[in-house]
């Protein structure tokens, strides 16, 4: 066989080869390009995030503060305004603004997300009674008798004010004659809001 033969046998040879490879690759779905593929943009929903123009800007005046909702299960925060007065005097005006914000269906933007509340739209809360320990508010409902979620968003939100609980304690009771105890919002609590709260020292029993 000649040379100009062998040269052109393996031509057809190498030809055939890089057919035969193409037919594979397309049997086994393999797609050939010379460029990167654009396979669209990943889900843009993510859980307990809202992206920048679903985050409504508030227009009333007020008082800038951070709620605690349920999302995946944690405790995370959410920012609101609330209308009270600015020297946060009124102790039980505070502490009810900041329950009105709780008991408060999230807006649409926020449930996308995954955000809700558990604490109840009839859960009232006053000041303290004769007797009980300083700082104390009293709800409406027996805290232990809550959901441990609303129980744990109210103290971590409660916890955040300063005028609420200065030395980090929430002192909580209820409609009945039993006496108040102390929570702390931990970071177990915000992780695990399903779990029991946790007390404070020196709590009721």
């Amino acid at each position: 066989m000649s040379s100009s033969n062998r040269r052109a046998r393996r031509s057809a040879l190498a030809l055939a080869g890089a057919v035969a490879g193409a037919v594979l690759a397309a049997g086994c779905g393999i797609r050939s390009t010379a460029v990167p593929v654009d396979a669209g943009a990943a889900p843009s929903q993510v859980p307990c995030t809202m992206s920048a123009e679903n985050i409504t800007t508030q227009a009333l005046k007020g008082i800038p503060v951070q709620i605690y909702l349920v999302c995946s299960s944690q405790l995370v925060t959410v920012d609101r305004t609330v209308q009270v007065d600015k020297a946060g005097s009124d102790r039980v005006r505070v502490a009810q603004a900041l329950l009105d914000e709780l008991r408060q269906k999230p807006p649409a933007a926020e449930r996308q997300a995954g955000y809700s509340t558990a604490v109840p739209k009839s859960l009232r809360v006053d000041g303290a009674r004769g007797g009980d320990r300083a700082g104390t508010l009293r709800l409406s409902e027996q805290p232990e008798d809550l959901r441990s979620e609303a129980l744990a968003q109210i103290v971590c939100t409660y916890a955040e004010s300063d005028t609420l609980a200065a030395e980090g304690t929430v002192v909580l009771g209820g409609p009945g004659n039993y006496p108040p105890r102390g929570y702390l919002c931990t970071s177990e609590m915000k992780a695990r809001p399903k779990a029991v709260p946790t007390l404070g020292a020196g709590t009721g029993a």
